[in-house]
């Protein structure tokens, strides 16, 4: 079947716009490049006079198709029309890796810039918003538009400057703290009576559109991270903080089953009588005496917690002191987040650093909250599909499967599920090593900075050279995965670390079967593993992946809990549980830990709005009052 074919069988109504863009496109090619900005600049004054955006977007897009082939030398294929017009709709656009999201998102954000009203473009890192805004930024000067950067360590000036472009590329963390600085602003130029102050220090406008890149990331894994702004402690939070600091120390009194009990579904710690006992027993500092016992409690089952779920280079990295959340879905870390109830302020207290306690917090939103504001919202990411549901439900958006511009040749090869953690990783050396020797790039995907360290040092044993990529390496993340594909090459990655890099197969790579990836476990949401598989076969190429399970993997404690898991080894030493079976209670495990996130997530939101509602009605601020 032809791509126009496929086009039509997928999606009827926007091949029928596809239609009118490409039969404007000749006459767009005969246009200077001055007239060009020209019919850009009548489509402005349109759109600023009521037109709606929907009527104008053929005219739109078929002059940025024609901008990026004159400026950049890449013509928008159809697919990516396709997945701009999607785009355009409040909807989440599922293309695959390679299929050239970056130029997508020209579409829409010149659509949505035409009002004047400011379109952003929201990412991962400071290196992606700077690389995509340079890289298009040809295409964009064409057309007549301007475009601003946000980054880490913009100054105020340098922030409102960017605002005010047409078009503005950033972090999603930065956008929302800047959100949340404006609203500081805005009440202290309200107290002191000066409207003057509040136009001239707000970087910010309205928001009108946001285009959130690696969307599942930003929108689903990390929705329910609060972006935070802190106050001076007072005494009250210097009290807080010795709470902290006791309870790290005296959590390795306590002993499971004795003195609490450990739900690992919930992933939480109930002190027992006993326990109770010897938390009475213990020698309180002197700030704590009047704290009282149900409080007590709490801040001892928070530091067993910690101790036993939180570990550096897996759940955290420490960098200049301070405490930097490895983000468990994509390697990355999450620069300026926390997380909630205490747990990171016990993280800190546990590896002796400062404790930045929440009652100190002078302003906070989480990042679904935040996007949930904007007036339009779409987003673009490799995986969504599975997410359809959530996406619809927090976000009012839905999900369009984009179909790839040549057709998919990524090989699935068999599953392997081993009895244990040391079988498998000898059976993943013995399967790179092989690849290696063939000339075959491989790509591995772990689930934290500390299995990559470990399958590193077999490799290194194994005589097997190879690059890690991990939080430690953020610098050099891009550089690394752009390599990835070259003969010989094997990458170690940390939950796909790199996406939005793409991978480009070396001289003789595809006679040789292209890229090969190797995921070495299950993760938490299906949508991570076709991430990782997603990174081979790219733009048609040849590519294969295979999936390796082991029964002490930390998936099925997750999904069963201890005592299933027990059960399920005794299964196979025994030979009684077939490897469908064994496949079948990997992927029961994996859907009943995405459902319990999904509770979660819409637990908050529900959450939310009711307390936003409550604060309105008492005349708060639900950004800055009552935060923590």
């Amino acid at each position: 079947m032809s791509i126009s074919q496929r086009l039509r069988a997928v999606m009827t109504p926007a091949s029928r716009k596809l239609q009118r863009i490409s039969a404007q496109e000749p006459r767009a090619q005969t246009l200077s490049e001055e007239q060009l900005r020209k019919e850009y600049l009548a489509l402005r004054y349109r759109a600023q006079s009521g037109e709606p955006l929907s009527q104008l977007l053929p005219e739109t897009y078929a002059l940025v198709r024609e901008a990026g082939r004159r400026a950049l030398d890449m013509r928008h294929f159809d697919v990516q029309i396709l997945g701009g017009i999607a785009l355009s709709q409040r909807s989440i656009a599922e293309m695959q890796t390679g299929e050239g999201k970056t130029l997508t998102a020209t579409l829409p954000l010149c659509l949505a810039a035409l009002p004047g009203k400011g379109a952003h473009l929201a990412t991962v890192n400071d290196y992606l918003a700077r690389r995509d805004a340079e890289l298009m930024l040809p295409l964009y000067e064409c057309l007549g538009l301007t475009v601003g950067i946000i980054e880490s360590d913009s100054s105020p000036e340098q922030r409102k400057a960017a605002y005010a472009c047409d078009i503005t590329y950033g972090t999603a963390k930065e956008f929302g703290f800047d959100f949340l600085r404006d609203r500081l602003v805005k009440r202290h130029a309200t107290e002191i009576g000066s409207v003057s102050q509040h136009s001239e220090q707000c970087v910010q406008r309205e928001l009108h559109f946001a285009l959130v890149d690696e969307a599942d990331s930003v929108l689903i894994d990390e929705a329910s991270t609060p972006l935070v702004i802190g106050a001076l402690p007072g005494e009250a939070q210097r009290r807080e903080i010795e709470a902290y600091r006791f309870a790290a120390t005296a959590s390795g009194h306590f002993a499971e089953k004795e003195h609490y009990h450990y739900d690992h579904q919930d992933r939480t710690v109930s002190l027992t009588s006993a326990g109770q006992r010897l938390a009475r027993s213990l020698k309180q500092p002197e700030a704590l005496r009047d704290l009282s016992l149900a409080s007590y409690y709490e801040f001892l089952e928070r530091a067993i917690r910690v101790q036993r779920d939180f570990h550096k280079d897996r759940q955290y990295v420490i960098r200049d002191g301070e405490i930097v959340i490895v983000d468990e879905f994509t390697g990355r870390l999450g620069e300026g987040r926390k997380w909630r109830s205490g747990i990171h302020q016990a993280v800190e207290a546990q590896e002796n650093l400062q404790v930045s306690v929440d009652a100190g917090q002078a302003a906070s939103i989480t990042v679904q909250d935040y996007f949930r504001r904007y007036a339009h919202l779409a987003g673009m990411t490799g995986t969504a599909a599975s997410s359809t549901a959530e996406l619809a439900k927090i976000y009012e958006l839905g999900v369009t499967v984009v179909p790839t511009n040549r057709p998919v040749q990524r090989v699935e090869l068999p599953q392997r599920i081993l009895p244990n953690s040391e079988s498998k990783w000898s059976a993943v050396v013995d399967e790179i090593a092989e690849l290696h020797c063939a000339g075959r790039p491989v790509l591995i995907g772990t689930r934290s900075i500390d299995k990559s360290q470990q399958l590193s040092r077999l490799l290194a044993q194994a005589g097997v050279p190879h690059q890690v990529l991990n939080a430690h390496q953020v610098a050099l993340e891009a550089e690394i995965v752009a390599l990835a594909g070259q003969p010989g090459r094997v990458t170690v990655s940390t939950n796909m670390a790199g996406r939005g890099t793409d991978i480009k197969l070396g001289p003789g790579v595809a006679a040789l079967g292209g890229l090969h990836v190797i995921a070495t476990e299950l993760h938490e949401d299906q949508r991570i593993d076709r991430q990782l598989f997603g990174r081979c076969g790219r733009q048609g190429e040849p590519g294969s992946y295979r999936q390796y399970m082991a029964l002490d993997d930390e998936l099925l404690i997750q999904g069963y809990g201890p005592r299933a898991t027990r059960i399920l080894r005794k299964l196979s030493s025994c030979s009684s549980l077939s490897e469908s079976k064994a496949l079948k209670t990997f992927k029961t495990a994996q859907r009943r830990v995405e459902r319990r996130q999904f509770r979660q997530r819409k637990a908050l939101m529900f959450h939310q709005r009711n307390r936003q509602k409550l604060h309105r009605e008492m005349g708060q601020d639900p950004y800055l009052d009552c935060v923590g």
